[in-house]
């Protein structure tokens, strides 16, 4: 029992919290900081989402995790379905008491801003200094209370955010402006800029706080696509309507047309045509019939399907998605690092810069008022709100923008590899190919045609690869025999005894050993010279048969070689098959290099040698079954998405089952890589420009306040141009696109051109 409760203990925890009170990049910096000293946690805090992604080990608790947010001046929670709509709420309410005070602080600093516009066309005319102090004072300590809050919880956890800049500054110029009132030494007072730099933060951070919101709006669009009800078949006939999360595995459910379909299932009766472009970008309906997968939230369009549940809850296809995409948001691509060191120690900096420029223009000028305003301006100007959303915005955009278009991004750091991919590794069947292959030829030569098709058959019996489809569909509703002493063979093919004869079908090699006739190496080397896979079944007494399969060539597979030239990446196909089968689909697909007879464990080699040089070697596969591979590789992409599982097999996850979303992934990278390289500059340019400028007095407050407000805003506005990019759809592409998961394999299989792969 203590030892099950080690490994109980051992095992990894992942979750994800909502945290509330972080107001800059200094503040989810310094969160980050404080859990990743914890020992048995690793912790990545994101700005723009608001969530912290924890991985706990040891005995470390989310209780811990929660404590140790707190005392570091936040607030956490688990961030589940519920949490989501309650903080949802809460924000939404936040806002409307925020934009109440806004307005409130209009109304009270246009009279101070206001006696600022006369003194620009020479009049000296200003409100008396006791009305000026009653205006300003509310703004400061009232409209203000929320960046005097927001400093006192990151000193109390020790650190510093950009409330504390604010507070410093504005605090300085009221301070100030209420001794010189009460003094009365004639000298000027800045009332007005302390509540015009209070006024417009608050503007920027409203502002801020819509622009963050549209950037999630690609995840509350998949989940307002769940279903609520569905319609349940019980045992006794009677169809009843129940709620969607009250749905088990295996129940019955009835969709009729124009609904959408509730959970993950497979058609038991029915024919119709369902859209699921939100799965996979396509806006064509795909056609549907018995034994094919429908999934929760596409739209049954024509006729009623008749339905058995296989994934319902957090086991849907979408509720995948939905999870995926929610880690790819809150993920840290690595170019951000520089901007979290940095984001880490500039309140501080800044700090010391105006204390610098307080005393360097008091020593210089001798003017305290003057030292005062350009000390103050250094604060407000400074803000390290831009460093820290300039790519946490742009990830969380593209991301969305890629689930659109179906194209499932795991995390950030495989979005910026994705734009420096130099070759591509392919898999052959189901990834060039359509993965339906038909038995296009039998060579019977000691058993008739039929019946070397059903012993075939027979072997496959229970298969899902396409190979042992194509034969079971072309023995039909031919009667097999049992298969005793059945055996797997990993990369050749598969034995048993049927009706006591022993018998084994597979590559050609294996199954004939060393007895291959002249006649049948040329039977042999004509089908794989036309691109067919050939099989060979034997028994103890040599052939029996030969049997050819074709797989068809995908339209847009040869089209999307061409472009992926075009842009530099140099295609590499990687199969199991034989070499005249690969060359002659290669050929087709215009590829140019093809290792062919590699057997699952040889494929990742072949990746690792393709990176010889410094290459980006990218591999696309099915994301289950070139798993070996698909780790090798510096970018792993999974062509198609039956199933949860593969959902989380790799980097990238194209669920539209097709090779050329392989350049919309790269160019949603580059295009996203590229924002991300925009917001840095921007924010970079725009603090090493507007702290000189501000300490060397060139800035007055008012406007260091205004564009210090705007800055966030315009890197988060920046980002939201991403909303504008679309999946390529170039001349030469298919339309249509084949069902997702229509090709899943199930477990390994001998034939392996990869794990599970079954067609050589």
């Amino acid at each position: 029992m203590e030892s099950i409760e080690t490994n109980r203990l051992s095992v990894p925890q992942i979750a994800e919290l909502a945290i509330g009170g972080m107001t800059c990049a200094a503040c989810s910096a310094r969160l980050e900081k404080v859990l990743n000293r914890m020992p048995g946690v690793e912790a990545s805090v994101n700005l723009a989402s608001e969530r912290a992604r924890v991985r706990l080990s040891g005995d470390k608790t989310l209780d811990d995790v929660v404590a140790a947010v707190s005392r570091a001046g936040f607030s956490a929670r688990p961030a589940d379905e519920r949490a989501r709509e309650e903080e949802k709420a809460r924000k939404a309410q936040e806002a409307a008491t925020e934009l109440r005070r806004f307005w409130v602080a209009c109304v009270l600093t246009l009279p101070l801003v206001g006696q600022m516009a006369w003194m620009l066309v020479g009049s000296h005319a200003e409100l008396p200094r006791g009305l000026q102090w009653l205006l300003a004072t509310p703004v400061q300590f009232w409209i203000g209370a929320r960046f005097y809050s927001g400093a006192w919880r990151a000193l109390r956890g020790g650190g510093a955010n950009m409330d504390v800049l604010v507070v410093l500054g504005t605090t300085m110029a009221w301070t100030y402006s209420t001794l010189v009132t009460l003094v009365g030494n004639g000298q000027h007072v800045y009332f007005e800029g302390g509540a015009a730099v209070i006024t417009l933060v608050l503007m920027g951070k409203l502002l801020e706080a819509r622009a963050k919101a549209r950037t999630s709006e690609a995840i509350e669009a998949l989940i307002r696509l769940q279903p609520k009800q569905a319609r349940v078949e019980r045992p006794s006939g009677e169809v009843v309507e129940v709620a969607v999360d009250t749905l088990m595995p295996g129940d019955i459910f009835i969709v009729r047309a124009g609904e959408s379909i509730p959970v993950d299932g497979a058609i038991i009766d029915g024919q119709s045509h369902v859209d699921e472009a939100m799965l996979t970008g396509e806006s064509m309906p795909v056609p549907k019939s018995c034994g094919d997968a429908v999934f929760a939230a596409t739209n049954n369009a024509d006729g009623m399907l008749r339905c058995r549940a296989t994934g319902v809850g957090q086991q849907t296809l979408l509720a995948g998605i939905i999870r995926q995409v929610g880690e790819a948001q809150g993920s840290k691509a690595p170019v951000q690092r520089l901007a979290d060191r940095i984001s880490a120690v500039f309140v501080p900096v800044v700090c010391v810069i105006a204390l610098l420029t307080f005393v360097g223009w008091w020593l210089y000028s001798g003017d305290l008022s003057q030292a005062v305003v350009n000390a103050v301006a250094v604060l407000v100007i400074a803000c390290p709100c831009a460093l820290g959303l300039a790519t946490p915005t742009a990830i969380m955009v593209g991301a969305g923008q890629g689930a659109k278009a179906g194209i499932l991004v795991k995390n950030a750091e495989a979005l910026e590899r994705a734009e420096k991919i130099t070759v591509l590794a392919v898999d052959k069947t189901g990834t060039l190919t359509l993965g339906h292959p038909t038995l296009t030829d039998v060579h019977a030569v000691g058993v008739p045609r039929d019946e070397a098709i059903r012993l075939a058959a027979a072997l496959e019996r229970g298969s899902e690869h396409p190979l042992g489809r194509a034969l079971l569909a072309a023995a039909g509703e031919v009667a097999l025999p049992p298969v005793e002493t059945f055996q797997a063979h990993a990369g050749h093919g598969v034995s048993g005894r049927v009706e006591g004869r022993d018998v084994r079908l597979g590559k050609p090699e294996w199954a004939m050993a060393d007895n291959l006739t002249q006649a049948d190496a040329q039977i042999v080397a004509a089908w794989q010279a036309a691109g067919k896979t050939v099989v060979a079944l034997a028994d103890t007494g040599g052939v029996l048969a030969w049997l050819a399969v074709a797989d068809p060539l995908r339209s847009t597979s040869r089209a999307t070689v061409e472009a992926l030239r075009r842009r530099g990446i140099w295609v590499v196909m990687l199969t199991g098959d034989n070499p005249r089968t690969a060359a002659a689909i290669a050929a087709e697909a215009g590829i140019d290099e093809v290792r062919a007879g590699i057997l699952p464990g040889e494929k990742a080699a072949a990746v690792q040698a393709l990176k010889q040089g410094g290459q980006v070697v990218a591999m696309a596969g099915d994301g289950i079954n070139d798993a070996p591979a698909l780790a090798a590789a510096d970018v792993s992409l999974a062509i198609g998405a039956g199933s949860d599982v593969a959902v989380q097999a790799a980097d990238l996850t194209l669920v539209r089952n097709d090779l050329s979303g392989v350049i919309d992934a790269i160019d949603l990278s580059q295009k996203t890589l590229g924002k991300i390289r925009q917001n840095l500059f921007f924010a970079f340019i725009y603090n090493l420009l507007g702290i000189p400028l501000a300490a060397f007095g060139w800035l007055n407050p008012v406007v260091a306040g205004g564009a210090m407000a705007l800055s966030s805003v315009s890197v988060v506005s920046s980002s939201l141009l991403l909303r504008r990019w679309r999946p390529h759809r170039g001349e030469g592409f298919e339309k249509g696109h084949r069902k997702p998961g229509s090709d899943a394999d199930a477990g390994l299989h001998p034939f392996g051109d990869r794990p599970g792969d079954r067609r050589q």
